[in-house]
């Protein structure tokens, strides 16, 4: 199973490029990227069934844009129960307000 991701800056109206992004699982970091000009991270990773938390740098990419931001980083822990399937976690960004879902 692998897992991606895309971050939209809505209060910008554009992709969040260069977000640095980390998976975990049980406190072990599986993986690290940075999202592309397009605010994508296409492939972080292989995973097996159970809980994993990927978290996003909100706070580093907020100074970047020079945009005062409210939450330093964004962590959403997930659950995979099909392990062969393809999972998304997209992440739609503002200084003060985010929401993600399971996407496709």
């Amino acid at each position: 199973m692998t897992l991606s991701t895309h971050v939209l800056d809505a209060a910008l109206g554009r992709p969040a490029a260069d977000v640095a992004v980390r998976l975990s699982r049980g406190g072990e970091v599986q993986a690290e990227a940075r999202t592309d000009a397009d605010g994508r991270v296409r492939e972080l990773g292989d995973l097996a069934a159970g809980s994993y938390t990927v978290t996003f740098d909100t706070g580093g990419y907020f100074a970047a844009t020079g945009q005062e931001g409210f939450y330093p980083e964004v962590a959403v822990t997930f659950t995979v129960i099909e392990p062969g399937r393809h999972h998304h976690v997209p992440l739609l960004l503002s200084p003060f307000a985010y929401s993600t879902y399971r996407g496709s």
